[in-house]
């Protein structure tokens, strides 16, 4: 005799998969993901030494430096505001490249990968 309160699995996956969600909160100050400290922080220097005109916009920059890098695929920079160095990081033939640029003159100081 089966048991009367046995769910099929479909059923149950589904009640699983509904309560799951629902217990995401979709507003308040959970909803959204957090920024890293640090990283707004660097963020912020960044925006305050760019608009004193301390350092370089980073668009100038990446404008500087990417075709300076034929081949490779831009990935994006981190930005260190206690040496005011940008670190953009490429892809090319599977290894990653990182080129180290002064924020306030653009010049590139190091490139470390292949």
């Amino acid at each position: 005799m089966a048991n009367p309160y046995a769910m099929p699995m479909r059923m149950l996956v589904k009640t699983v998969l509904c309560a799951c969600l629902a217990a995401i909160p979709t507003s308040g100050p959970g909803a959204a993901a957090r920024v890293p400290e640090a990283q707004d922080s660097g963020q912020d220097a960044a925006r305050q030494r760019r608009q004193a005109g301390q350092n370089l916009p980073v668009r100038e920059i990446e404008r500087r430096v990417i075709p300076r890098m034929p081949g490779a695929q831009y990935l994006g920079f981190d930005y260190d505001p206690a040496t005011d160095i940008y670190t953009l990081k490429f892809l090319r033939n599977g290894s990653v490249i990182w080129v180290d640029v002064d924020g306030r003159s653009g010049q590139i100081l190091r490139r470390t990968g292949s």
